[in-house]
Parts: structure tokens; C-alpha cells; sequence
């Protein structure tokens, strides 16, 4: 991208003939103008004649797009059809924002001197329908010779691999150019941008009485989606009793990206990917960047009275690899690729269910932009709204469906079916042999003064040789929830990626008015046979010097991270080692808290302190350098974050362990993976390290029906 005083914001608008280039260059502009001054191009203008699309390319970046990107006005001339050669000198210039729409508009020598590029796709036999509906008699004798043209250009110059919007024609809920406009907002677009207000969004809230079931919920509502999250306070039964603060299990969150308004994000090779019904918007640059232009608008409104801390917004998993874009690891991972190879997968709900356990309430809740939006309809009867409901059709349609469904799962209390397939056979990564190694090569850089605890981790494998149908999937998420309650448990889905877990361990919290919370966990034992043998076991936990130390050394690491962005003095440490008690563990907890400064970025907090310090040692930077040559592979979503991003400015994220990772192969089977690890320091006895692992694996291999393998 090129600035330069007075110099206009220039946007291709490219394509194939007939793709509808010219009407959405002109709506654009139609819906700039009362913000901006705006003059639009049409490359047709400089073709000079039937065989001249490469000339004509050369012509309009040469005479219109070079000067203009420079700040001064262009002055060409147009081509004479009749009488084949170029006539008339015309000027365009003195606009805020100059639209280029024609085929060949963002070609590659092009594109360096422009802000943005859109792309738009349509089938041909739309395409040459609607060409010549409109230029008929004159285009039809010379359509296959200009469509060769076409498409010899377009094999050696792949604009829309690199286009910054992708358009797909088609039927949409809202006029095409309104997602465009708003994919080119989302886009880092020099200043002052398109001039566009933010959209005035607001969320309403429908609240019912119940307790339904919420696997058949989920089931019912999203368990359809490709695209779903359900944040699970499975252990909401049971809060408080083990030691965990009841206040991590009142709430249970279930949406998907689906409804007008609903989109997903895909971040990978430090681009994001964003992708709102036929538009896709790809936006440079690191991740936490993207999300701080997505989450730093003012908060939207909420209805008085609704409780929980998400009102919408985004939702998902950030991978262990964003590491890389935080500055703790300058060395790329291996393996490049689409879905494999994510950082961070997020859904932007924009309609959601929250269960409120504590109260016994169902909250239904519906995100109203009203630049978009259909006029409302009727209340739906029998509920009890709280403020204005108004949504479009769609958004009726999926109220009345939500509100079905928590009936029928209020009366559903089976807890779900078992999943139907084999238990799978699963094996260690690396064998007891390389990691009892791995621990002492841990212990040696401690030693040399290079770290003072390394949280090594490794992974359990195991390969189905089909496809799990999501039913399935989501049957055997019921059976983990189930044999192991947590505050933090989690089912995500996307795009052939799932995430089942039972995370018992937040890692930040940001409430709407900017307190931070992180709670790292260090320390873990098993739970006993009885009730003698688990009480010891407990103390023991609590009397280790050796966990107390780990948990200490993490608290330091976590406060130092919090205390990037907080007012000074504010940081402090109100629970430290405490025994939480699990279904299957016991858990060394403690609690930081920090009030954000005034003005801080809420996802810089997030960056500061991401990944969390109990997934990677202290200090954290070279201790990650440590674990990147200790390693056998990436660890993908595994020691990342999961949870949510709300509108309202809060934020509720936890560590992604105890978590089973299913992938769909393109071979047609289903690759599964559990990453564990434990802390090691120089006082550590490899043999324990090595037992810690398998005991923090049998949670989740026991709700499969695997077995622990000996390694």
C-alpha cells in the first residue's frame, strides 16, 4: 500500500465479465457518498478494443492509477469504439475515495498502489446471462474471444487468491454491497478509512424459566452447525464443593455463527480470515491486532437486569502457536496449511442461549444491527421479554425454534446416548523412555541457569480409519462432561476441527468494567480409591514443597504479565495454593487479580499474558525457546485458550488442556490427539513427571472407553 498527501483511498473492484462489478461499484459508492467524496472508474473506458485487455490494464494503471496513488489528479483518455483509437481526454481526481471496477482492476502491478482489492465471483453461465442482457447485440460476436482473454489472465495472475475481499454472488440476506462495505472496514484501510459510523449495534435478551437439559439443547439448537461453541459449566451440580468458587459455573454458553448477522474468523500464517455469508475478508497483520479492532468498540447495550457477562460476540480457540506474535517465539513451527496449521479459530455469535444455572433461567439472546435489520415482529408468546426484541424473520424464526427446544429439553433429562464406535488404541508421542529423558535434558538448562521450571508436554495419538459422524461427536462430549465435571468444559466445532474438554483452569478473565482475573493451576493429584485415601493424597498436595514452589513461580510470572496493563498497585493475589478437587484430580490453584488502566487495550491484556504461564514455564520467552527444541511437534489449539470475547468489553478464557482434539482427514478418517505435561523443575523425579502425565490423561481416555498406555 502507497499514501501520500491529499492522495484519495483507492478500491478495486475486479472480476469477470458479467460478474456484477459495475452494479456494486455504483452501490458502493451510492452508500459512501453522504460520508465521503467518491469518484468511480470504470476500466471498460480504456480497453482499446476487443483483443486489448492486457493493454488496457497497462493503460489504466500507467496514466490513472500511478498518478492518482501519488496525490495528483489523472488525466487520460478514453477509447473511441467507433473509431478505434483513443478520443477524448477526461480527468478523475479531488475525490476521497476513488472505486476501479472492471475486469483487471486489482492485476498485479496494480495492486501495490492499492488499499483494497474486491473480488467478485459468479458462475459463468450467470455471468455471460447477464453480459449479454445488458450489452447484448455488441457484446455477443465477441464474447468467447474476450472471455479467452479473461481467463489467459487470469491463470498467471490469481486475484482472487489475493484479493483482500471475496464476493460470491448469489441470494443473501442483505444487499451484497452491505457486506462488502463492511469487510472493507474491517480491512487496516489508511486513514480516515471509508468515513462510515460503527454500526449502532444492540442486543436483546428473551428470558424463560427452566432447567433444561443442556446436551439435548445443545443438540437440538447447534448440534447441526458446522460451526458451534458451548462454554460447559458441567460441574454446576457440584460447584463449590471440591474448593472451586462457585461463580466459574453459573453460566453455560451455546451458539454458533449461523443467522444473518453470524460469522467465523480463521487466523493461520498471520493473516485473518474472516467470513460473513458470500463475503470473505482476509486482514494482514497479527492476531491480536485483528481482535483488538473487532473488540475495542464502545460496549453494546445490554437489557437490565441480564446477568451474565456475555451478551454476543466472539467466540472460539486460540492456539499455542499466537506465541509467535507475542514475542516469545521468533521461530516459526512446522507445517503450513489451512485448518491444520490455524492459530486461532472464532465464531462471532450474534444469537446465543445462556443457561443461568443458579437462578434456573434460560436467556435467548439476539444481536439488532439497524443499518440491516427487518422490521420486528410480534413478541413471541409465553416469554417474558427484556427490552426490545425487534429482529428480522430469521432471527423470529430461530427465536421460536430456541424457545421449542428448551421445552423439549426441559423434559429430556436422559443426559445424551454413547458415542458408537471402538474405543480407540492410543500411544504416547514420545515413549517413557524419550520423555524421562526430555525431563533430565529439562533439568540440565535449569541447571545452566536458563530457566527455573519447564512445563514439558507431550501428546496421546490415536487414528479412526473413518469419518465420526457429528452426532457422534457430540455423544461422546456428553460421556467426557459427564464421568468429568469441570467449570471450564468446553465443546467447539469448525470446519472439520472439534475441541472436547474439561479444562478445570482459567487463564483471564477482563470483566466489562476491566478487572482481571487469571488463576493459574500448578500441582495435580489423583483422586483416591476412598475417602481415607483421597484425603491423603489431598494433603499431600497441599504440603509439597516442590508443587507449592511450581504454583509460586507461575503466580510471580502471571502477576509480572498482568501488571503490563493495570493501574499500579493493583495487582494482587487473594488465594494462593489452594486444593481444588476435581473428579478425577486434585488441584493446586491460586488467583492474581489487576485492574486494566484506563484506556488499555483489552486485547493487548490478553496478548500480554498469552499463552498462559502455566503452560510454559519461568522465565516465560527463553523457557519457550527451551520448549521449542524439546518438543516433537507443534501443540496446535492444546496449552492455547478457549472462550469468549464479549461486546459488553468482558472476556472469560480458559486453558485448553485435558482436551481431545478431533480432525477430519482429507483421507476420509479422523485423527485424535490429547496433549499433557507437567512442570518440571530441578528438584523433579523424572519417574513422577512421567506418572503426573498419565494421570492427568484418564479422564479423558476413560470417557472414549481407551486405555492409559504404558508408554
Amino acid at each position: 500500500m502507497t499514501s501520500a498527501a491529499a492522495r484519495p483511498l483507492l478500491i478495486a473492484v475486479d472480476g469477470f465479465s458479467g460478474a456484477g462489478k459495475t452494479s456494486l461499484a455504483l452501490e458502493l459508492a451510492a452508500a459512501l457518498r453522504p460520508h465521503r467524496s467518491v469518484a468511480v472508474f470504470h476500466l471498460e473506458d480504456v480497453y482499446p478494443g476487443w483483443d486489448g485487455l492486457q493493454e488496457g490494464m497497462d493503460y489504466y494503471r500507467r496514466e490513472v492509477l500511478v498518478p492518482l496513488a501519488s496525490g495528483q489528479p489523472a488525466r487520460w483518455q478514453a477509447w473511441d469504439w467507433t473509431a478505434g483509437q483513443y478520443g477524448r481526454r477526461q480527468e478523475t481526481g479531488h475525490a476521497d475515495i476513488v472505486i476501479f471496477e472492471g475486469v483487471g482492476a486489482g492485476h498485479r502491478a496494480a495492486r501495490s498502489l492499492l488499499d483494497a482489492v474486491v473480488w467478485v465471483e459468479a458462475p459463468e453461465a450467470l455471468r455471460k446471462e447477464r453480459a449479454l442482457a445488458r450489452d447484448g447485440e455488441t457484446y455477443a460476436p465477441h464474447w468467447d474471444r474476450w472471455a479467452a482473454q479473461e481467463a489467459a489472465w487470469a491463470a498467471a495472475d490469481r486475484v482472487p487468491g489475493e484479493a483482500d475481499v471475496l464476493l460470491t454472488s448469489g441470494a443473501a440476506a442483505f444487499p451484497l454491497h452491505r457486506y462488502v462495505l463492511r469487510a472493507l472496514q474491517s480491512l487496516p484501510l489508511p486513514a480516515p478509512g471509508l468515513g462510515l459510523p460503527r454500526p449502532a449495534l444492540r442486543v436483546s435478551v428473551q428470558t424463560v424459566a427452566g432447567t433444561p437439559d443442556p446436551q439435548a439443547l445443545f443438540s437440538a439448537l447447534f448440534g447441526g452447525s458446522a460451526s458451534a461453541v458451548w462454554l460447559d459449566s458441567s460441574d454446576a451440580g457440584s460447584a463449590g464443593a471440591g474448593g472451586s468458587p462457585p461463580e466459574r459455573s453459573r453460566f453455560s454458553i451455546m451458539a454458533d455463527d449461523g443467522g444473518p448477522l453470524g460469522r467465523n474468523a480463521l487466523h493461520a500464517s498471520g493473516n485473518t480470515r474472516v467470513t460473513w455469508g458470500p463475503v470473505q475478508a482476509t486482514i494482514p497483520g497479527p492476531f491480536f491486532r485483528w481482535l483488538d479492532s473487532e473488540w475495542s468498540m464502545p460496549p453494546v447495550p445490554v437489557p437490565a437486569g441480564y446477568p451474565c457477562p456475555f451478551a454476543l460476540g466472539w467466540a472460539g480457540a486460540l492456539g499455542y502457536g499466537l506465541k509467535r506474535e507475542t514475542g516469545a517465539a521468533p521461530r516459526p513451527e512446522p507445517g503450513a496449511g489451512p485448518l491444520p496449521a490455524a492459530d486461532a479459530a472464532l465464531i462471532f455469535a450474534a444469537r446465543a442461549v445462556v443457561l443461568d444455572h443458579a437462578l434456573g433461567q434460560v436467556h435467548l439472546l439476539l444481536l439488532h444491527d439497524p443499518d440491516l435489520e427487518e422490521p420486528a415482529p410480534a413478541p413471541v408468546p409465553g416469554t417474558r421479554p427484556a427490552g426490545n426484541p425487534g429482529a428480522g424473520t430469521a432471527d423470529a424464526r430461530w427465536l421460536e425454534q430456541a424457545l421449542h427446544a428448551v421445552g423439549a429439553a426441559a423434559r429430556d433429562q436422559s443426559g445424551g446416548q454413547a458415542p458408537r464406535w471402538p474405543a480407540p488404541a492410543f500411544a504416547f508421542r514420545d515413549s517413557r523412555a524419550e520423555y524421562l529423558a526430555k525431563v533430565r535434558l529439562a533439568q540440565a538448562q535449569i541447571r545452566e541457569g536458563n530457566s527455573y521450571e519447564i512445563c514439558l508436554t507431550t501428546a496421546l495419538e490415536a487414528r479412526l480409519p473413518d469419518a465420526v459422524a457429528p452426532q457422534d461427536v457430540l455423544a461422546l462430549y456428553g460421556t467426557l462432561r459427564r464421568r468429568s465435571p469441570a467449570p471450564f468444559a468446553s465443546f467447539f466445532q469448525m470446519d472439520g476441527l472439534a475441541l472436547l474438554g474439561t479444562s478445570p483452569e482459567r487463564f483471564l478473565r477482563i470483566t466489562a468494567d476491566g478487572a482481571v482475573r487469571a488463576e493459574p493451576i500448578k500441582g495435580t493429584r489423583p483422586r483416591g480409591a476412598g475417602p481415607a485415601e483421597d484425603a491423603a493424597l489431598r494433603k499431600d498436595l497441599l504440603e509439597s514443597a516442590k508443587d507449592r514452589a511450581e504454583n509460586i513461580m507461575i503466580v510471580d510470572l502471571m502477576r509480572n504479565d498482568l501488571s503490563r496493563l493495570a493501574v499500579p498497585g493493583t495487582v494482587t493475589v487473594p488465594r494462593l495454593c489452594v486444593v481444588e478437587s476435581y473428579a478425577t484430580v486434585h488441584q493446586l490453584v491460586s488467583t492474581i487479580d489487576a485492574q486494566l488502566a484506563p484506556g488499555a487495550s483489552r486485547a493487548e491484556a490478553v496478548a500480554a499474558a498469552f499463552p498462559a504461564g502455566s503452560m510454559t514455564g519461568a522465565p516465560k520467552v527463553s523457557t519457550m525457546a527451551i520448549l521449542e527444541d524439546l518438543e516433537a511437534a507443534p501443540r496446535g489449539f492444546y496449552s492455547g485458550a478457549l472462550g469468549y470475547f464479549s461486546l459488553t468489553g468482558a472476556a472469560d478464557l480458559s486453558v485448553v488442556i485435558r482436551t481431545l482434539v478431533m480432525r477430519a482427514e482429507e483421507d476420509g478418517g479422523t485423527s485424535l490427539s490429547l496433549g499433557v505435561g507437567g512442570a518440571v523443575t530441578s528438584g523433579s523425579d523424572p519417574e513422577a513427571e512421567w506418572e503426573e502425565v498419565r494421570t492427568k490423561s484418564r479422564g479423558v481416555l476413560g470417557a472414549l472407553g481407551s486405555e492409559v498406555p504404558a508408554g
